[in-house]
């Protein structure tokens, strides 16, 4: 498999019949994905916002993610948990897993991007824009909703 990296050029198996098992396929896949959406940290928040360069809103930043790795998401986090992926208990999330979140009390109005350890990275409104938070913390565990899984072993 090849994987775009920042500057657009391909990298990965240089030999598509090479034996590598579906599960390190699929790891090093998610581990380049999640690399990828960490080197945003810190890019600031716009309503809206779907580049690095203007800002991102949290659905445009986990849309912006996945394009990079040619998989197209819808663009609002409510039509992400209803038409992306398939649900996840949250006892089995895995890394690159969306999560998402009723921030607004009138159904799913956020989404991030898992990370593990109870983690997440996300385009925050509050303090930083682009950014890591725990899903343990208060203000997440209370507003969590669900979980998708996009990435699938090949």
């Amino acid at each position: 498999m090849k994987l775009p990296d920042k500057t657009g050029n391909t990298t990965g198996a240089s030999n598509p019949q090479e034996k590598v098992p579906a599960a390190s396929r699929s790891s090093g896949r998610v581990d380049e994905l999640l690399k990828f959406a960490e080197s945003l940290k810190g890019t600031k928040y716009r309503y809206g916002g779907t580049t690095p360069a203007t800002g991102f809103d949290c659905s445009g930043y986990v849309c912006y993610v996945y394009k990079r790795f040619g998989i197209d998401l819808a663009r609002s986090s409510a039509s992400q948990y209803k038409t992306n992926g398939t649900s996840v208990e949250r006892e089995n999330l895995q890394p690159g897993d969306l999560v998402f979140f009723n921030t607004s009390g009138r159904g799913i109005s956020h989404v991030g991007i898992y990370l593990g350890n109870d983690e997440f990275i996300h385009a925050s409104s509050s303090k930083g824009g682009v950014k890591v938070n725990n899903l343990k913390e208060q203000y997440w565990n209370n507003r969590y909703v669900g979980a998708k899984r996009v990435l699938v072993a090949e």
